[in-house]
C-alpha cells in the first residue's frame, strides 16, 4: 500500500506549527492570584492606623484625571513616584481609603521622571536596595495600582537602557529594562497605572521607581539606582531618616507569594494609589 507523498510546504508548515507550539507551552507565565476584596469599614480603619494627617473627604463627582502608584520612603511622609504622572495636575492627592485623601506637595525631578510628594504623616519607609541587578534573568516585582485597581506584575531584567531624549535639547535617561513574565490574575491591557509603583528585589528591596511599560513587547522600564540617589538628594537627607531593617518586607519575594506580598505593602499603606486632579 502506496500513501501519497505530502508536498515539500506542508512538511515545512507542520514542523513550524509543531515549533511554535512548544514555544508557547515553555513561556514562562508566573501569574498573581487576585487580591482579596477590601470592605470599606476595614478601608476606614487601615486609613485611620497611619501616621497621615490632613484628611479630605473627595466629592463625588470629582474623577482623577489620571491615577498611578506611589511607595513611601520615610514614615514622615516622603513618597516616591514616577513625574508624568503628577506633573499639570491642580492637587495631587495620596489616597487613604477610596474616598478619602491627602493632599501632597510635589517636588519633581524631571531629568529622570521621578516625583517626590511631601504629605503630613506617611507610613513605614520601603528600604532601598544598596546595588542594581547583578545579572540578567533576575526576577523583579512591580506592586501597585493599575487602572486604579490593585495589581502587580513580576519580571525578569534584561540590562540596561536609555529612553527619551526624542525631543529636542532633551537627553535620554538611563532606565533598568525589564521584560513581563506575569501579573495578577484578571489584570487586562497596559499596566500603564503601575507607573510609580516600586520595583523590589527578592530580598523586598527597592531597586527602581517603575516609569513606563511598552505592552506590544512585554517591556517594563524603571529608574536606576542613581535616579533614586537624585530624588533623595531633592527630598533632603535631614527628611529622610534611614530606613529601618524592621521595615523590610521581612521575607523573600517570589513567584508564589508576590501577590501577597503586595497586598500586605497596600493594606500598610507603604504602597498607596496617586490621584491627580484636575480641579
Amino acid at each position: 500500500m502506496h500513501f501519497p507523498k505530502l508536498p515539500d510546504w506542508l512538511i515545512y508548515l507542520a514542523v513550524v506549527l509543531a515549533l511554535i507550539i512548544a514555544a508557547i507551552g515553555r513561556q514562562e507565565n508566573v501569574d498573581a492570584p487576585p487580591p482579596p476584596p477590601v470592605s470599606a469599614d476595614e478601608a476606614a480603619a487601615l486609613s485611620l492606623d497611619t501616621n497621615v494627617v490632613g484628611h479630605i473627604q473627595l466629592p463625588p463627582d470629582l474623577s482623577p484625571s489620571r491615577m498611578s502608584t506611589a511607595f513611601s520612603i520615610a514614615d514622615n511622609g516622603i513618597w516616591l513616584t514616577a513625574l508624568h504622572g503628577v506633573d499639570h495636575c491642580a492637587r495631587v492627592i495620596v489616597m487613604v481609603s477610596e474616598s478619602r485623601g491627602v493632599v501632597a506637595s510635589v517636588r519633581p525631578v524631571p531629568q529622570h521622571d521621578i516625583a517626590v510628594l511631601i504629605t503630613k504623616g506617611g507610613a513605614p519607609a520601603l528600604p532601598l536596595a544598596e546595588a542594581p541587578p547583578a545579572h540578567q534573568g533576575e526576577l523583579a516585582y512591580h506592586l501597585g495600582y493599575s487602572g486604579g485597581t490593585a495589581g502587580e506584575a513580576a519580571s525578569r531584567y534584561l540590562g540596561p537602557n536609555r529612553l527619551g531624549g526624542n525631543k529636542r535639547g532633551e537627553a535620554p535617561r538611563p532606565v533598568l529594562n525589564f521584560a513581563e513574565v506575569g501579573r495578577t490574575e484578571g489584570l487586562k491591557g497596559p499596566l500603564s497605572s503601575l507607573s510609580g509603583a516600586p520595583a523590589l528585589d527578592l530580598s523586598g528591596r527597592v531597586i527602581g521607581v517603575t516609569l513606563e511599560v511598552a505592552p506590544r513587547r512585554g517591556r517594563i522600564y524603571t529608574s536606576t539606582l542613581q535616579s533614586l540617589t537624585a530624588a533623595l538628594a531633592v527630598a533632603k537627607p535631614a527628611e529622610v531618616p534611614a530606613a529601618s531593617a524592621a521595615f523590610a518586607v521581612g521575607e523573600p519575594i517570589t513567584v508564589d507569594n508576590y501577590g501577597r506580598v503586595g497586598d500586605t505593602l497596600r493594606r500598610d499603606m507603604r504602597v498607596v494609589r496617586v490621584a491627580c486632579l484636575a480641579r
